[in-house]
């Protein structure tokens, strides 16, 4: 009888809706933790240029490689889509709108969601199971500012300006591209990347990052934070860091797109 009921798809629903809302509530409660742990400068202060550097520095290599790519697919998919139907310089519009509107900021995010949240649910999940945290709070240090705040401040800085450098890049590797396979020249090229170009895409672009680095380090502390149950555990917590992550990426990419566009 009692697995009769465990197995009903309306318990399962409810009890997973429960759980969502548990773990928001907690999420919340890290997130007012860290507000309160903002003015703790002297404790987070000098702990932010290395994160800075974890963060965002080591994230580049990574960053670029996909943009490349993705400039050169996209400039070849746009060839293929525009022969025969509109002139070939709108190559270089729809790279660079695509690159700095989606997918520079998208695709940046993705990338660093698996990089820099699965680093550091895994390494805050270690200090946990290992009693790490507990000892700081004997230590009357708080955690929030020592170990949350530098990394959350951190990702708001640097995701904007990992993803500029990939969008850059991405259009390079377009433009590139261009002028290697699609027999255009740079004028033709430039002339399309400037078509439809407005300086409020760079700035929708650097919202939409900035948001991305508040949700990877935010999750990524929060997973980390709450881990429970050994090395599996921490196995676990990093899984679920880049999963939600990764779908909150999406969701916020949609939020922005009809808000602000």
């Amino acid at each position: 009888m009692k697995t009769r009921f465990l197995l009903n798809p309306f318990y399962l629903v409810g009890r997973s809706a429960l759980d969502t809302v548990a773990q928001i509530g907690r999420w919340g409660g890290l997130a007012m933790d860290t507000l309160r742990a903002l003015p703790q400068v002297g404790t987070w202060g000098r702990l932010l240029p290395g994160q800075m550097a974890r963060i965002g520095v080591d994230s580049v290599p990574i960053a670029l490689f996909i943009a490349a790519f993705t400039g050169v697919v996209m400039a070849l998919q746009a060839s293929y889509t525009f022969t025969g139907a509109v002139p070939l310089y709108f190559v270089g519009t729809l790279v660079g709108k695509t690159m700095i509107l989606e997918l520079g900021p998208v695709l940046t995010g993705l990338a660093l969601s698996g990089r820099v949240g699965a680093s550091i649910a895994a390494e805050l999940g270690t200090m946990r199971v290992t009693e790490q945290i507990d000892a700081l709070e004997t230590m009357a240090y708080d955690p929030a500012a020592y170990l949350v705040v530098p990394r959350v401040l951190a990702g708001i800085i640097m995701f904007p300006v990992v993803v500029i450098l990939a969008t850059a890049t991405g259009i390079a590797a377009g433009w590139l591209t261009s002028l290697q396979l699609l027999d255009m020249s740079t004028p033709e090229f430039m002339k399309g990347l400037r078509l439809f170009f407005l300086p409020w895409d760079v700035q929708f672009a650097v919202i939409k990052s900035l948001s991305f680095g508040l949700t990877v380090t935010s999750i990524g502390c929060f997973f980390g934070f709450t881990t429970r149950g050994g090395a599996e555990g921490v196995g676990l917590s990093t899984t679920r860091a880049v999963v939600v992550s990764s779908m909150v990426i999406l969701v916020l990419d949609a939020f922005w797109a009809a808000t602000l566009l």
